[in-house]
């Protein structure tokens, strides 16, 4: 048994959709930033195969499918994305998410906003 962690990472993921709580941003859409780590303890020292691993490519085909559903609160996707994360790959140990809300559609607000959730496995 390996006694390291090892660290998988989506890095600014950009995405399109229709999340939030306000007509402008189920009508017009937004950008969004998807950021992610998925830490565990790998069963080798060494790893040579995909199997002994998280595929990442796994992982941005789960985030991009439940980004592709409008949620009102970012909350919620981060909740959801986390978990079926633990679903799917038994060997994730902890994981965070990040997504980044590009434009925000109130007045006098000049910048983005982010909602970020980390779960240790239980």
């Amino acid at each position: 048994m390996s006694d390291s962690t090892m660290t998988i990472q989506l890095n600014n993921v950009h995405f399109f959709g229709y999340h939030g709580l306000y007509k402008e941003e189920r009508i017009l859409g937004n950008n969004f930033i998807v950021n992610l780590n998925i830490k565990y303890t790998p069963n080798k020292n060494r790893i040579t195969a995909i199997q002994e691993t998280i595929d990442y490519v796994k992982v941005y085909d789960l985030v991009k499918t439940r980004m592709q559903t409008p949620t009102p609160l970012l909350e919620t996707i981060v909740d959801d994305i986390i978990s079926t994360i633990f679903l799917q790959f038994p060997i994730a140990q902890k994981v965070n998410v990040q997504i980044t809300k590009e434009k925000i559609y109130v007045d006098n607000i000049n910048g983005n906003m982010s909602v970020s959730l980390t779960k240790t496995r239980s």
